[in-house]
């Protein structure tokens, strides 16, 4: 089979290491022609992936096509898919996904429990509004990896505003924040892995550490599975989805977002678990049977990010401290320079002792920082 992603960062370059199992050649598209997956694809397109000619191009010659972002043109995707090309997510989910206000409605629409919110197409009416704060303001198109929101402690706030049209949530009375991962074959067969805990680095707004399963009570952590496959059901495609949810501490759970391709928060299924997400993402686009989400360990995951103050070629500074470690896997993505927390890698630490899995994560963040050649 021919096999088309795009986007060619960490994510598909952690989906070209599964794919040299199987007997398919993989073509990627991204805009850098550094790209992670540049080098290790088997035909390797350097291309805008929101162009919507460029991706027709690239896409029309394939027998399938994914995704490893969802910043990409959907109209092009529409149109390979009305010639037969299997596109993965199908593109009308990836269109309610793209857009923060009709992933919302969508939400409210299928009762899915979410955040109270409302939305604005003009950003200056807030201030001439009425509103109890503190609110997050979320972008409605574009944001990424801890871009695209503004938390807004009160009215001294609104100059703070991302200038674009947004919706505005009211904060969780958070106990947890959870994820989980599922995988859907479009044909009814939907599938999870366990719901993980995550921990996020507040000064980058994204993921710092996971855990995995988490430790919520056995019958909560049931139902927030039970709501991640109900919402990739109502969404109605096949694919690998990660349904970000919060605990609230009067017990009630709120989907905050989904994402419709791997994830971060399933990182540490590629040791963990008996078939990674990346590997579900290869079965979904080769029409193959979906993989066993069983974990074979608990596990934690900590990023690793570019240190404050650090811009150019990078280099791992007491790299020698992870591999000290027993059960500890690191995860390079080979991106060529480094800036303060950009995603450089991840490590996975496989242990059935949660407390000694948190004194890794720890560990890796006191003492290995990703810096910039001197």
């Amino acid at each position: 089979m021919k096999i088309g992603i795009l986007g060619g960062g960490q994510l598909g370059y952690m989906f070209l290491q599964n794919a040299l199992q199987y007997p398919v050649e993989i073509f990627v598209l991204d805009p850098s022609e550094n790209a992670p997956c540049a080098q290790h694809a088997d035909y390797f397109v350097k291309g805008d992936f929101a162009d919507y000619q460029t991706v027709v191009d690239f896409g029309e010659k394939l027998d399938a096509i994914g995704i490893e972002i969802e910043h990409v043109n959907e109209d092009a995707l529409q149109y390979l898919k009305s010639i037969g090309i299997k596109v993965i997510p199908d593109p009308d989910t990836l269109a309610i996904i793209q857009d923060k206000s009709i992933q919302k409605r969508f939400y409210i629409d299928n009762e899915i429990p979410t955040a109270p919110y409302f939305e604005l197409e003009d950003w200056r009416e807030l201030k001439s509004q009425n509103r109890v704060y503190p609110l997050f303001q979320k972008a409605n198109t574009g944001g990424y990896d801890g871009r695209g929101v503004q938390f807004l402690k009160s009215r001294d706030d609104l100059d703070k505003q991302l200038k674009v049209s947004s919706i505005y949530e009211t904060p969780a009375d958070l106990e947890k924040e959870i994820s989980v991962v599922v995988v859907s074959d479009g044909n009814g067969h939907i599938i999870n892995y366990p719901a993980v805990e995550l921990v996020f680095n507040t000064e980058y707004n994204q993921l710092d550490y996971l855990l995995m399963p988490s430790s919520l009570q056995a019958e909560v952590a049931a139902e927030t599975e039970r709501i991640a496959r109900e919402t990739v059901r109502k969404l109605n495609s096949a694919g690998v989805f990660a349904v970000e949810m919060f605990y609230n501490k009067d017990g009630s759970i709120w989907v905050n977002e989904t994402a419709c391709r791997v994830h971060n928060s399933g990182h540490s299924t590629i040791e963990a678990a008996q078939s990674s997400q990346f590997d579900q993402m290869l079965r979904v686009l080769m029409g193959l049977p979906l993989g066993s989400t069983a974990l074979n360990s608990v596990s934690a995951m900590v990023n690793l990010i570019g240190a404050e103050g650090e811009t150019g070629v990078a280099e791992i500074h007491n790299f020698d401290e992870i591999l000290k470690i027993p059960g500890a896997y690191i995860h390079w993505y080979a991106k060529e320079e480094t800036r303060p927390g950009r995603k450089m890698g991840h490590v996975t630490f496989l242990n059935q002792d949660i407390e000694q899995l948190i004194k890794d994560v720890d560990k890796v963040n006191r003492t290995v920082k990703i810096i910039s050649k001197k």
